[in-house]
């Protein structure tokens, strides 16, 4: 984990805070001993076998190393079983947070561009969403994401597998991978087909460029929350425009430090964000690799922002809210949230 400074809640308080993440990625929430495992069965990749030494393994010095070392993980999980595994694994490790619902980013272009069916990738996460529901009280939906730097023709896939396979679980569409050289605009039609379909506008945006990218997700790929959205606050017409449109921005702190994007926590501008009137979720982004996991940057979170029990709390209010959850979930999440910090 990587050290912050004291906070105004423990971390008891917030391991036991019923939460809500809305931006995690699925292979980028392998823990180490599920990735181990997995380069275990393919030695000839880079991803180290051993455990310890992938903490040495998951070090980025900038944030196309972060999508090179990334993509290195990917390339692991190859079969059904695989991701059914990865999926389930994730969501027992969410529920040792008291995560009780979570939108996972998922790219299922990756899979099926390594030859896996579609068909078998959507019942391979269904399978692991419905057990994890079960036996781990974790409500799982999905966010099918257009990996950017796979251009159009994975815009094409991940839209028609998002429409023609399309799983029980699935509630967005987004657009993630590296931002620089990879423009908004060209995904119109496809953010314009899979919102037509009744699915939710989520794309990565203003993580490594500034709020020009931000603009092109509102306006082009019509966002309902915006993937970081970390240079914000560079343009003040933009955070009016947030502000007044109530747009929330997915937020992951140390995913920020972790891929240089920001040089601190001191600097990050979580603080700038809350002071500017926006509405903020917490979020990690890629747990694992990051050194992190949702406690965490609630604690990074607490201490920025200088948080007692109740900001905590209402910072996993907020994330339920803008969730797109049904309203028996958010509405029994809430009752949970106000429970707990009654009793604390």
């Amino acid at each position: 984990m990587h050290k912050i400074p004291a906070m105004t809640v423990t971390r008891d308080f917030l391991a036991g805070l019923p939460k809500a993440e809305l931006h995690v990625h699925h292979v980028g929430s392998a823990s180490p001993r599920i990735v181990a495992e997995l380069a275990a069965r393919h030695p000839n990749s880079a991803v180290p076998a051993d455990a310890a030494a992938l903490a040495e393994y998951f070090v980025f010095t900038d944030f196309a190393r972060f999508i090179e070392i990334y993509l290195s993980v990917v390339d692991l999980v190859t079969t059904p079983e695989d991701v059914r595994l990865l999926t389930y694994e994730v969501a027992r490790e969410m529920a040792g947070q008291n995560i009780r619902y979570s939108e996972l980013t998922v790219t299922p272009y990756s899979s099926v561009k390594r030859g896996m069916a579609a068909e078998a990738f959507c019942e391979a996460i269904e399978d692991a969403r419905t057990a994890a529901e079960k036996e781990f009280g974790v409500v799982l939906r999905w966010i099918f994401d257009i990996p950017g730097e796979s251009g159009l023709p994975a815009a094409a896939e991940t839209l028609r597998i998002a429409t023609e396979v399309r799983p029980d679980g699935l509630v967005g569409f987004g657009l993630g991978g590296p931002e620089i050289g990879v423009p908004r605009p060209q995904f119109a039609p496809y953010f314009d087909a899979a919102r037509a379909a009744g699915l939710r506008s989520v794309p990565h945006a203003g993580e490594s460029t500034g709020p020009e990218t931000i603009w092109d997700a509102l306006r082009v790929l019509k966002a309902e929350r915006i993937g970081h959205g970390t240079s914000a606050l560079q343009d003040p017409a933009l955070v009016d425009y947030l502000g007044e449109h109530r747009i929330p921005l997915e937020v992951s702190p140390t995913s920020n430090l972790a891929t240089r994007v920001v040089a601190s926590y001191d600097e990050h501008p979580l603080r700038g964000m809350v002071e500017a009137g926006l509405v903020v979720t917490i979020n990690s982004d890629d747990p694992p690799m990051f050194g992190t996991d949702l406690v965490n940057e609630y604690a990074v979170a607490a201490d920025l922002l200088n948080l007692d029990n109740q900001g905590a709390a209402d910072l996993a209010r907020t994330a339920v809210q803008v969730s797109f959850a049904d309203d028996t979930t958010k509405t029994k999440l809430i009752a949970e949230i106000d429970e707990y910090v009654a009793k604390a």
